[in-house]
């Protein structure tokens, strides 16, 4: 039986991490490593949990060696994101907020931390995606965007 406390977490771990458990397409060796893993090129995809249709494909660099291996290096702040159609685009909870972080993930032990958030371009009825790091006490400029145009035909309905 799970305690109240495990219940809470699943919980919430259910409402805002849809987007937490990423399918990972792939990776590429950018330096080797004599133990622990290699550095790498890390790509995952992730469907937008509030978007159905809407796919974000993302590319980060991760560290290898002994801290890597362990969870304890700290990667770096750079991370480039694609989000593409890849279905007939609904919105099966609506509405969506203007503006909605849909995703983090730790790219160190405590204090740094990979996002994406989803804002709505209601005039192009547009879908923006835009990813970035930040971090407790200097987060990172370096950021990258993309854009799921949606047909006209289906209207983003925003929560305002």
């Amino acid at each position: 039986m799970r305690s109240p406390r495990a219940a809470a977490a699943a919980l919430l771990l259910a409402a805002h991490g849809a987007w937490a458990a990423g399918e990972k397409i792939g990776t590429v060796d950018t330096a080797f490593q004599w133990i622990g893993r290699d550095h790498d090129i890390i790509v995952e995809a992730y469907d937008d949990p509030a978007v159905q249709g809407v796919t974000c494909y993302v590319s980060r660099a991760r560290k290898g060696g002994i801290k890597g291996t362990l969870g304890l290096a700290e990667d770096r702040a750079e991370a480039s994101i694609a989000c593409r159609q890849v279905g007939a685009i609904s919105f099966p909870k609506p509405p969506v907020k203007q503006q909605e972080e849909v995703f983090s993930e730790r790219m160190s032990l405590l204090f740094k931390r990979l996002r994406i958030v989803r804002m709505v371009d209601v005039q192009r009825n547009t879908l923006v995606y835009l990813t970035y790091s930040d971090k407790l006490i200097d987060g990172s400029p370096q950021n990258s965007v993309t854009a799921v145009p949606v047909d006209r035909g289906t209207p983003i309905p925003v929560k305002n």
